[in-house]
């Protein structure tokens, strides 16, 4: 009778996904999940083929969950791309991993950030249109420039130069906004 198998493809990428979350992708290597998992490495290797593979579905499952983050994130500013922009900018503060490897990473899977960010539900594409709404004659260049000024803003909190309050960075935001508009 063969052996029950007990360490399951699930327990493994639900305990590397909280591996990458809580101490980086970085740290998320067969010997040290493993060790977390309280197996071996043969149940890792049973379920994927070698370590990109499980970090190309842990890239996945970090951008469902950014999705996710998303769709839940407080959506009380009227301007397009504010709702959006300060998400991102806590997501960096309260998902510090899980912002680095979905924007900083070593491989980007073949996604660009405009990618990640619309994910599969068109968020950005969202806030192209609501900005076509609000008057935006090239809303491609607004993004752009807006967001090489969000994801600097983004980065600041993960080195702790970021010290302003919501109501101070929705202010900025805003401003940003209307000034790239």
């Amino acid at each position: 009778m063969a052996r029950k198998i007990t360490i399951t493809k699930d327990f493994i990428v639900n305990t590397a996904f909280q591996m990458a979350k809580q101490e980086g992708i970085e740290q998320v290597t067969a010997r040290k999940l493993a060790a977390k998992a309280e197996c071996s490495t043969q149940p890792i290797f049973r379920s994927y083929e070698n370590m990109e593979e499980l970090h190309l579905e842990l890239f996945r499952m970090a951008n469902a969950f950014f999705t996710f983050y998303y769709e839940r994130f407080p959506k009380d500013q009227a301007e397009p791309f504010v709702n959006l922009a300060y998400a991102y900018i806590q997501f960096a503060k309260e998902e510090r991993n899980l912002f680095k490897f979905l924007f900083f990473p070593e491989r980007s899977y073949g996604k660009s950030t405009y990618e990640i960010l619309n994910g599969e539900k068109g968020i950005v594409v969202a806030e192209f249109e609501k900005a076509k709404k609000d008057g935006c004659k090239n809303v491609g260049d607004l993004f752009t420039k807006m967001w090489i000024f969000v994801h600097g803003a983004a980065c600041m909190t993960l080195t702790g130069d970021y010290d302003l309050n919501e109501n101070e960075t929705i202010k900025l935001l805003k401003d940003t906004y209307r000034a790239f508009k």
